[in-house]
């Protein structure tokens, strides 16, 4: 297969993954779902690997130097850059991912304004951050997503991973994530993943009660979530001690 070919089956792929498989690695994987920084672990399995394309080191950098070549090319620097994060998504290679920083950074200073390449840049720095323990790659992260949100305010997924960012930063900021992940299970019933790490930070917290109450919302507004039963069992052993 061409590579052009080839990475375009990447992209067309995996293009709409959010950030996070190092987060899928640390947190709990049933407590996610996949419509935002989780969707790596809940998307892959034996039979999908198998099908994964392969790049070499020569055919990445061969893209890479391509889009050197042609640094006014908007759309070929979104595609690459895009594609190098999913790519690196899909093979847990974080190496990768500041490759595709510098492409992505690329493609946003020739358009400031297009949302799907803010939002991967802002991926990319959360993985980056994430698996650097680099709270400052959080912050810009962060930073990304605001100008993110400032063309779709709103957006579940965006919002969300701002809050999860401060969630996993090292230290954690538990009060500025559950006042970013309330901005979205206040205001949308869309708010399952958001709920899902608002009862995990308030267990954080020993605010069980609240961890309860979020947990309820969740059962009602996504009753087949399969992280509830996960849930359930992390306040339960919480309430009775059994968490360290």
């Amino acid at each position: 297969m061409q590579k052009n070919t080839l990475l375009f089956v990447i992209l067309s792929l995996f293009a709409g993954f959010a950030s996070g498989f190092w987060l899928a690695n640390s947190l709990n994987r049933s407590a996610m779902n996949s419509s935002g920084p989780q969707s790596f672990s809940s998307n892959s399995n034996s039979s999908q690997s198998k099908q994964e394309p392969d790049l070499t080191d020569d055919e990445i950098m061969a893209k890479i130097v391509e889009a050197d070549k042609n640094p006014t090319n908007f759309a070929f620097q979104k595609e690459l850059g895009i594609a190098l994060y999913s790519y690196a998504v899909m093979k847990k290679d974080s190496s990768l991912f500041p490759k595709a920083v510098r492409i992505l950074d690329r493609a946003h200073s020739l358009n400031a304004k297009d949302f799907d390449v803010l939002v991967a840049l802002g991926n990319a720095h959360f993985d980056l951050g994430f698996a650097e323990k680099n709270t400052a790659e959080f912050q810009k992260a962060r930073e990304i997503y605001s100008k993110a949100l400032e063309l779709k305010p709103g957006d579940v997924d965006v919002q969300t991973d701002i809050g999860i960012s401060y969630f996993v930063q090292e230290p954690p900021a538990y009060d500025k994530a559950v006042a970013e992940l309330r901005k979205v299970s206040d205001a949308t019933a869309k708010s399952s993943r958001s709920l899902q790490f608002l009862v995990q930070i308030f267990v954080k917290q020993n605010k069980l009660a609240d961890a309860e109450k979020t947990l309820a919302k969740l059962k009602s507004v996504d009753p087949k979530n399969d992280a509830i039963a996960e849930l359930a069992k992390l306040i339960s052993d919480a309430q009775t001690g059994a968490l360290k």
